[in-house]
């Protein structure tokens, strides 16, 4: 009897083919993404195509987080993949490993990666952009030589506000030199005193425009002391320039737009103030007038004397006041000094002058007795220390027949001290005896 295969042992055999075959273990595959959706669980499904064939595939979390990018629909991408059967659908499919952006996509990551980058370190910032001049002075355009941008900004300028000076310094805007070019002449016009810089040129695709997404331009632009408005494309396109610059412009037009007045709203401007300076000095001289005139309508400017009449009167009184406080004043300070004077009266002065006086040469002539006394006093305890001390030195006991033994250049007080043969020297009154010890003799034996 034929034995049929269950689709299910059909299915695992296929798959055991494709994941047993090492050609389809790590393939590279360069596609398009499209029916792409991130799952809740972090894991990529979508399909791969080109002009003729789709492939199903799908990405695991794990290699997912690795991405540089946000994988989005209709990607060119570069896959690294491995080749095998999906068992519940039975179709095939690829697993995907690795995956990078292909060709100009790779400039889109590397702009993104470096954007990421220079945001966190700060350079964007907008606590650090630079307001633009309203009425400069001299302006620095940096384009090429030639092209519409040049034409575009002088024309613009001129037709805004001829009154500004434009410095043109040419500059390369493409090609493998233009960065170095960029750098060397951003930093030439911050040294020359101008109020703003335009940096611009026409648009292209990334590879023309990419000189201006460098990291060595993009620092050159923050680290400028002078304003600097960007001006790189048109409108659509955008560069790392754009972000650090003080003021982006979506087009070399709109920089100059930016860069300056309108010479016809100035002057718009400058008819509408006119004109409320006039309205308001008219209304300021209407004003004042009405105030003249009820001023000259009031009664005491009628009748002069009213005007004084009431300060005369009230400079009397403060007169006739002044004068009681002046005398009493006096009257108050001449009989203070007549009790000064009855206070110190000259007799009774000098009465206590000269009973002082008295007092001191008696205070004066009891303190140099006591000071005799007790120096007399200290004298004579001196001499008796002095002879006290006489009386105990060893030169008025050698006087009386003693003498002081040594040995070894050490005085014996005890007989226990010397031995037998010992040479000793007696110091007596008139000189030094050297002798040599027969016997000793202690009290206690």
């Amino acid at each position: 009897m034929t034995e049929y295969l269950s689709v299910t042992t059909l299915t695992k055999y296929i798959k055991y083919k494709f994941d047993q075959d090492p050609h389809l273990q790590s393939v590279l595959i360069k596609g398009e993404l499209s029916n792409f959706k991130k799952h809740s669980s972090g894991h990529l499904y979508f399909n791969v195509k080109d002009k003729e064939s789709v492939i199903s595939a799908m990405m695991f979390k794990g290699n997912a987080s690795k991405l540089g990018f946000e994988p989005k629909e209709g990607d060119e991408v570069l896959l690294e993949a491995r080749v095998s059967v999906y068992e519940r659908r039975g179709n095939y499919q690829i697993y995907v490993n690795k995956m990078q952006l292909d060709g100009i996509g790779n400039l889109y990551q590397k702009l993104e990666e470096l954007k990421k980058k220079l945001t966190k370190e700060g350079y964007f910032d907008s606590s650090v952009k630079k307001p633009i001049s309203k009425f400069p002075k001299r302006i620095a355009v940096l384009t090429a030589s030639t092209g519409a941008a040049i034409r575009d900004i002088h024309s613009t300028i001129n037709s805004r506000y001829p009154l500004v000076e434009q410095i043109h310094i040419s500059t390369l805007v493409q090609g493998t030199q233009a960065k170095q070019d960029i750098i060397e002449k951003i930093e030439h016009a911050d040294t020359l005193d101008v109020d703003t810089i335009i940096v611009g040129r026409g648009g292209g695709s990334i590879e023309d425009l990419w000189n201006f997404n460098e990291e060595e331009v993009v620092k050159a632009i923050y680290s400028c002391n002078t304003p600097i408005i960007s001006a790189v494309g048109h409108e659509t396109d955008f560069t790392l320039s754009d972000f650090v610059a003080d003021v982006r412009a979506a087009t070399p037009t709109q920089a100059a737009v930016i860069a300056t007045p309108d010479q016809y709203e100035l002057m718009q401007q400058i008819k509408q103030y006119q004109f409320s300076l006039t309205r308001f000095i008219k209304q300021y001289i209407e004003q004042q007038k009405k105030q003249l005139n009820h001023l000259n309508s009031y009664y005491k400017f009628k009748q002069p004397s009213l005007l004084y009449d009431q300060q005369i009167q009230k400079r009397d009184d403060l007169e006739k006041q002044l004068k009681q406080l002046m005398s009493t004043y006096l009257e108050k300070h001449t009989q203070n000094l007549k009790l000064l004077k009855q206070h110190f009266n000259l007799k009774t002065l000098n009465n206590n002058i000269s009973q002082d006086k008295m007092h001191v040469s008696q205070y004066r002539e009891r303190m140099t007795q006591a000071i005799t006394n007790e120096l007399s006093k200290l004298q004579t305890d001196l001499k008796n220390k002095i002879e006290n001390l006489n009386n105990l030195s060893p030169t008025n006991t050698m006087l009386r027949g003693y003498a002081i033994v040594n040995k070894d250049d050490k005085v014996v007080t005890s007989t226990h001290d010397i031995t037998e043969n010992d040479t000793i020297t007696l110091t007596m009154k008139d000189g030094n005896v050297d002798a040599t010890v027969k016997k000793v003799r202690c009290n206690d034996e």
